[in-house]
C-alpha cells in the first residue's frame, strides 16, 4: 500500500468512528464572520487592545496545516476569504487529545473561540470547541508530492483552488472584469439581452460547428458558433443597442489561445460605424484596466502594456507590408507573387483563396505574433469577412477592425453590412465553399436575410474574446489558467 492509499484508510477509520458517535455530517454550525473580516476588524491592534475586547467568533473554514506541541496546537483554516490561525490548549478544550487524533489537514471545521494576538503578533483565534463539520477522506496533494502536474490542476480545479491562492485571485479577477464590462455597457443604454445557444442554422462566425439532434422535433440542431445574426435581428426590431456575455462552442483544434467552449462579450450599436467601436473599446479596456488592477499599465509574461496611450492603428496591407518591406504595394496585390511568397514562408494556402484570402494567411501566419503593443488592424478583404459591409472608397475591402495585444486577437468588429442583396450574394458564396469542402464556411440563413429585407439601420458590431482578456489581465500565459473546467482529453 503506497502513502496516499494508506492516509485514505486511516481517514476512513476515523470516519468511521465519527459515524458510530452520531451524525458525522452535520450541517448546523453557522459561521458568524469570515477570516479576511477579523484581520480587517483587529489586525492593526495589539494584543492588550484584543484583550479587553474580549471578541468571540465563530469560525470555519477547511484546515490547512495542524502542527502539536504537546499539550497546545496550531493550525490554520482557510475559508473564501483568506486564512487565520487556530490556537488549541489541552486544558481549553474537551477530549483535547482524542480530537486532534481525529483532524486532519483537509477537513471542513467548525470552531468557537475568541480572538487574540501570539507572542509574534499573529491575530489568532484561540478555540474552546471544535467540531468536523466533513471529513475529508482524501489527503491534499501537497502533503506528498504537491499538485505540481499542470493537467492535474486543469483536471481537478478544485484542489488549485483549494491550494494555490494565484488562481482563487485570477478567478475573482475574471468575475471583477465580467462585472465592470456589465456596468460600462449598461451606461452607455446597451440593453443586455439573452439568445439562443441552440440554432437550426450556424452562423455569425467562420468557425465548424457542433451537431446534435433533438429527438423531440426529430431535427438536427447546432450550438452557436456565434450570437451575431440574432443579436442583428434584435436591432431590426428596433432594439438599437444591445449585447450578450455569451458562451459560444467550436469545433476546432486546443490550443493555449483556443478552448472550444468560450465566452464573449458580443454587442450592437445602431447609427455607429466600425471607427466609434474602435474608440469605445479602447475607452472600456484603459477604464477596465483602472478599476480593476489599479491602473493603466498591464503586465503581461515580461512585457508591459500601457493602455492610457493611443492604440496604433494599421490596415491589413499596412501591417504586412512593415513587417516584409522586401513586398512592394504592387506585389501584396499580385496573386501570382503572393502566392509564391508564401510557399517561401512555408504558408500552407489551398488552390481555390483568392487574393484576400491569401492576404490573411499571411498575416495570421507571419505577423500577427509581432504585434504587441495594443493595435487596431483594419481593412480586412471582404473576401473573408461575409457579414461586414464594404469600405466605400475601396469595395475589396470591409469597414472591419481586429484588436491585438501581446500578439493575440482580443476583439473584432466592424460596421455591418445592411444590404440584403449583397449579403445574400456573399452567403451563396459561403455555400460554395461550404460545398467544396470548407468545414468554417457559413451557412444561407433566409430568415437573417428575410430580417435584412425589413431594414437594418446602419450599425457596428463587435466580439470581444472574455478569456484572452482575462488571460491578459492575470498574466496568464494559458487560456486553460482562466477557464475553471477547460475543455480536457478523457484520461486513457
Amino acid at each position: 500500500m503506497n502513502n496516499i492509499d494508506d492516509e485514505v484508510a486511516q481517514r476512513r477509520a476515523k470516519l468511521a468512528q465519527l459515524r458510530s458517535l452520531g451524525n458525522a455530517f452535520p450541517n448546523d454550525f453557522r459561521r458568524n464572520v469570515l477570516t479576511a473580516e477579523l484581520h480587517q476588524a483587529y489586525g492593526e491592534l495589539d494584543a492588550e487592545q484584543l484583550e479587553t475586547k474580549a471578541v468571540r467568533v465563530q469560525v470555519a473554514g477547511r484546515l490547512m496545516s495542524k502542527r502539536m506541541m504537546g499539550k497546545v496546537s496550531f493550525g490554520h483554516i482557510q475559508d473564501v476569504s483568506g486564512r487565520i490561525q487556530l490556537f488549541l490548549q489541552s486544558d481549553g478544550v474537551a477530549d483535547y487529545r482524542q480530537l486532534m487524533k481525529q483532524l486532519d489537514v483537509g477537513d471542513i471545521i467548525g470552531a468557537n473561540g475568541s480572538v487574540f494576538k501570539t507572542n509574534k503578533g499573529e491575530l489568532t483565534v484561540r478555540v474552546d470547541e471544535i467540531r468536523v463539520l466533513t471529513k475529508a477522506l482524501r489527503p491534499l496533494p501537497e502533503k506528498f508530492h504537491g499538485l505540481t502536474d499542470q493537467e492535474m490542476r486543469y483536471r481537478q480545479r478544485y484542489l488549485d483552488l483549494a491550494i494555490n491562492d494565484s488562481t482563487r485571485r485570477t478567478f475573482r479577477l475574471r468575475t471583477k472584469i465580467v462585472n465592470f464590462i456589465r456596468r460600462f455597457m449598461e451606461q452607455r443604454d446597451f440593453l443586455e439581452v439573452e439568445t439562443p445557444m441552440m440554432q437550426s442554422i450556424p452562423g455569425g462566425a467562420l468557425a465548424r460547428p457542433f451537431q446534435t439532434h433533438h429527438n423531440a422535433l426529430d431535427m438536427d440542431l447546432y450550438l452557436r458558433v456565434a450570437p451575431e445574426l440574432n443579436l442583428k435581428r434584435l436591432v431590426v426590431g428596433g432594439l438599437e443597442r444591445v449585447f450578450e456575455i455569451n458562451r459560444n462552442f467550436r469545433n476546432e483544434g486546443i490550443s493555449t489561445q483556443h478552448n472550444p467552449e468560450f465566452t464573449m462579450l458580443e454587442f450592437y450599436q445602431a447609427y455607429a460605424d466600425y471607427l466609434d467601436l474602435m474608440d469605445l473599446t479602447e475607452q472600456m479596456l484603459r477604464e477596465m484596466a483602472t478599476q480593476v488592477l489599479g491602473g493603466p499599465v498591464v503586465e503581461y509574461q515580461g512585457e508591459s502594456f500601457d493602455l492610457s496611450r493611443a492604440f496604433t492603428r494599421l490596415t491589413l496591407k499596412q501591417a504586412i507590408l512593415r513587417q516584409h518591406p522586401q513586398l512592394s504595394d504592387q506585389d501584396i496585390d499580385d496573386l501570382n507573387h503572393l502566392r509564391r511568397f508564401s510557399e517561401e514562408r512555408a504558408v500552407a494556402l489551398q488552390p481555390e483563396y483568392g487574393i484576400g484570402k491569401i492576404q490573411l494567411e499571411i498575416f495570421e501566419k507571419t505577423v500577427e505574433d509581432s504585434l504587441r503593443e495594443p493595435t487596431y488592424i483594419t481593412e480586412y478583404p471582404v473576401e473573408v469577412s461575409p457579414l461586414s459591409r464594404r469600405n466605400d472608397n475601396d469595395a475589396t475591402v470591409s469597414d472591419r477592425f481586429e484588436l491585438f495585444i501581446a500578439g493575440s486577437e482580443i476583439a473584432n468588429g466592424f460596421s455591418e453590412l445592411n444590404d440584403p442583396e449583397d449579403q445574400a450574394e456573399r452567403f451563396r458564396n459561403q455555400v460554395s465553399a461550404l460545398e467544396a469542402g470548407d468545414q468554417e464556411a457559413m451557412r444561407y440563413d433566409a430568415d437573417y436575410i428575410c430580417a435584412l429585407e425589413h431594414g437594418l439601420p446602419p450599425t457596428a458590431g463587435e466580439g470581444v474574446g472574455i478569456d484572452r482578456l482575462v488571460m491578459l489581465f492575470t498574466d496568464s500565459p494559458s487560456i486553460r489558467d482562466v477557464i475553471l473546467f477547460p475543455q480536457m482529453r478523457p484520461r486513457s
